[in-house]
């Protein structure tokens, strides 16, 4: 089997169309042709080409956007309002810190994005102080079953 690494591509990486077949596309619909025509012309679907068309009428433009998701977080805007809560009340909890987002700044989010806040920044939120360690004596014997919870064959002895 012949490979050709031109046509390999991440599994997981978009591409775009190339600007060239952006731009002939855009000039058959200007010329006259229909979005659909010019479609089937460059062999690309027809919402592409309308798609294409509406952005150049839009912008001017038809470079693709950038791809993928923002860089940061919304929660970085709100930063100091979110170390402000967690300074004033230490017992707070994450969904605790979601909800006043919410209603103090209009800001919808889960407890795993504050979570995730909290992570990026190298923080911990615990929201009790680290108990002492327990020094009392093991309950069990390390790896051996006591009598009464010992594992019996599902066997009959005969």
């Amino acid at each position: 089997m012949i490979l050709y690494t031109e046509l390999i591509r991440e599994a997981d990486m978009g591409f775009y169309y190339g600007l060239d077949l952006r731009r002939r596309v855009v000039d058959a619909i200007d010329g006259g042709m229909s979005a659909r025509s010019a479609a089937a012309r460059f062999s690309v679907a027809p919402s592409t080409a309308i798609n294409w068309h509406r952005q150049w009428r839009e912008n001017g433009s038809v470079e693709p956007a950038r791809q993928g998701q923002p860089t940061g977080s919304k929660l970085d805007a709100h930063e100091g309002f979110i170390l402000e809560l967690v300074e004033n009340e230490k017992d707070i909890a994450l969904h605790e810190i979601a909800d006043k987002l919410l209603t103090e700044r209009g800001v919808r989010t889960c407890a795993a994005t504050v979570w995730y806040f909290f992570s990026k920044r190298g923080l911990t939120h615990k929201k009790r102080q680290r108990m002492p360690r327990n020094n009392s004596a093991r309950m069990s014997s390390p790896g051996g079953r006591s009598g009464s919870t010992a594992r019996r064959s599902l066997i009959p002895n005969d």
